[in-house]
């Protein structure tokens, strides 16, 4: 149906959204037919717009008020209608100033890119880091503190590196550490993480383990220096999204808190974007978030070589600038990607 759409139905629903997306207020007829230029008498305008209503396109907040896009016309609008521009030189220069990685730890990184990403697309920006359950193990190391602390040292055969303080309820030597970690070293070769944390369970419960302490405490520090409390997601800008009208009443603003409050549903997202690179788009109700109504997320993925590491993009309203904000996530994206030396 929307390949069979007439020239002139397109034309007043690509006004229709690019007005709405400019002002937020419902658009009519007449506000149509001033702005744009068209050769079409009022009557006719509305005849189409409700036609286009009829279609699922457009809808009527109030009887007599103009009509605002759907979430159907948006995705018709980014599929079909939308010139995406470039990136201009001022929004390039502040994201490879703002993604300088030099001095910076990872998490440092990811925070900065995403109140980059909010600053310039003006909605919030999100950068998931890489999932570390999914990288392959290497080593572990125990470097002795104090008597009775740690540092746990987690590498990964792409390099990535987690670091975890453990406080021991008693002392422990160094020469039990170094006999640890070779015992843990010499198991886990070649798991992921994620399989890494099944065997530590599975050794728990073995009776060789539970009649060797030390083998008893190397697995229940190893399992302490895998609990990733963690989410890795950084979200930054919340307050640009309630500065918008859509936003402005009090249990709209609640529910959105809601939605940021819940991660592990977006993670589940961005997850779900990991298997398919490049920009990804969701308008409205198709990402199936909790009250994540009236808002729309643009994704994109960085990789290394041919492995894709993570997700960063923006979160606004269903009436987001999307030719802006596209260019710059995925310009964004492939910054990330040569800044962290991955390609």
């Amino acid at each position: 149906m929307q390949d069979g759409m007439k020239i002139r139905s397109r034309q007043i629903l690509e006004a229709i959204i690019e007005d709405y997306i400019c002002t937020a207020e419902p658009i009519g007829s007449s506000s149509i037919r001033n702005r744009h230029g068209l050769s079409l008498s009022a009557a006719t305008i509305r005849n189409v717009m409700a036609d286009l209503e009829e279609m699922g396109y457009l809808a009527s907040p109030h009887p007599s008020a103009g009509r605002v896009p759907t979430d159907k016309a948006y995705r018709f609008y980014v599929d079909s209608l939308l010139a995406v521009r470039s990136v201009d030189r001022g929004e390039r220069d502040e994201i490879r100033r703002r993604c300088c990685v030099a001095g910076r730890d990872v998490d440092g990184v990811f925070r900065e890119i995403s109140q980059m990403l909010s600053s310039v697309s003006h909605y919030m920006g999100i950068v998931a880091a890489p999932r570390f359950n999914a990288n392959v193990f290497r080593q572990m190391e125990f470097v002795l503190l104090g008597s009775r602390r740690i540092l746990v040292i987690l590498i990964s055969q792409s390099g990535t590196v987690q670091n975890r303080i453990i406080e021991l309820h008693h002392e422990i030597s160094s020469e039990e550490l170094v006999r640890m970690a070779n015992y843990l070293n010499g198991m886990l070769q070649g798991l992921t993480i994620s399989q890494v944390k099944s065997r530590i369970l599975k050794e728990m419960e073995s009776d060789k383990v539970q009649y060797d302490t030390l083998l008893s405490e190397a697995l229940r520090l190893s399992q302490q220096a895998l609990d990733d409390s963690g989410t890795g997601l950084f979200i930054e800008g919340q307050a640009n999204i309630f500065d918008l009208p859509e936003f402005a009443d009090a249990q709209r603003m609640k529910e959105v808190f809601r939605a940021m409050e819940q991660k592990s549903q977006l993670l589940d997202l961005l997850d779900n974007c990991l298997k398919a690179p490049g920009v990804n788009i969701f308008i409205g109700s198709e990402s199936h978030l909790n009250n994540m109504s009236g808002m729309s997320l643009i994704t994109s993925t960085y990789v290394s070589g041919k492995n894709t590491l993570g997700v960063l993009g923006v979160i606004g309203p269903t009436r987001m600038g999307y030719g802006k904000v596209i260019p710059i996530v995925d310009y964004t994206a492939k910054m990330l990607t040569r800044l962290l030396h991955v390609e």
